[in-house]
């Protein structure tokens, strides 16, 4: 079943039609009003570009103003596989939506979740047949194990990961590196060391740096 999604928009920072495309997606029991906030710090290396964070296709029983992706208790890789794959149709047709709405192709787009949102954001982006510009995962984990089979491009991908995470635990970005490389694609990464369960500001630097890059606007440092 296909859910419509949408959630809070930062229009780009110059003004006028935006010319890249960056949608957020959040981590489990969390909001696109959580992962928005990220876009200011990004906001001046990337004037031209739009900012979008849905909320994800369901409530979280007895969380107040919560959203999942799938219902999650432990890192099982089937049931995450399962959910990805339930909750992808509604995030492509998102996707489709927002990149018709702004007049783009998927050349200017970049995907960038946080936790079961990177799950999300890996688990769409490699399947998709035209290349977005790039994906860019913090705290997440690679579900899917055929991905060899059902990968259909290979954007670049940037993988962050606080080493004292204990939520998703370190070694699921480098199992996910191992699984990119296994599929013949790859993937950079990055630790963040002394970060838990969130984004450093390490990892906000480099991501806005990947992302300048991916849709070719030149970096600046983020105000601190």
């Amino acid at each position: 079943m296909t859910v419509f999604l949408d959630g809070p928009r930062m229009p780009p920072a110059r003004g006028g039609k935006a010319d890249a495309l960056v949608i957020l997606l959040h981590g489990y029991g969390s909001n696109g009003a959580d992962l928005i906030s990220l876009a200011p710090y990004w906001a001046g290396a990337l004037p031209g570009a739009a900012f979008v964070s849905p909320n994800a296709i369901e409530s979280v029983p007895q969380v107040p103003g919560g959203y999942q992706w799938f219902p999650i208790s432990n890192l099982d890789p089937h049931l995450m596989e399962q959910g990805a794959k339930n909750a992808a149709q509604s995030v492509d047709r998102f996707i489709d939506r927002e990149l018709e709405k702004y007049g783009l192709d998927e050349s200017r787009l970049v995907l960038v979740g946080f936790s079961q949102g990177a799950m999300m954001s890996l688990y769409v982006g490699l399947r998709r047949a035209k290349p977005i510009a790039g994906i860019l995962g913090f705290s997440g984990v690679l579900v899917g194990r055929n991905l060899k089979e059902e990968m259909r491009s290979k954007p670049p991908v940037l993988l962050i990961h606080g080493d004292r995470d204990p939520t998703i635990p370190i070694a699921a970005m480098f199992d996910s590196a191992e699984q990119l490389a296994a599929a013949e694609h790859g993937a950079q990464w990055h630790v963040s060391y002394g970060v838990p369960h969130s984004i450093g500001q390490d990892g906000l630097d480099l991501g806005g740096a990947f992302l300048a890059s991916r849709l070719k606007t030149k970096a600046i440092t983020p105000a601190r």
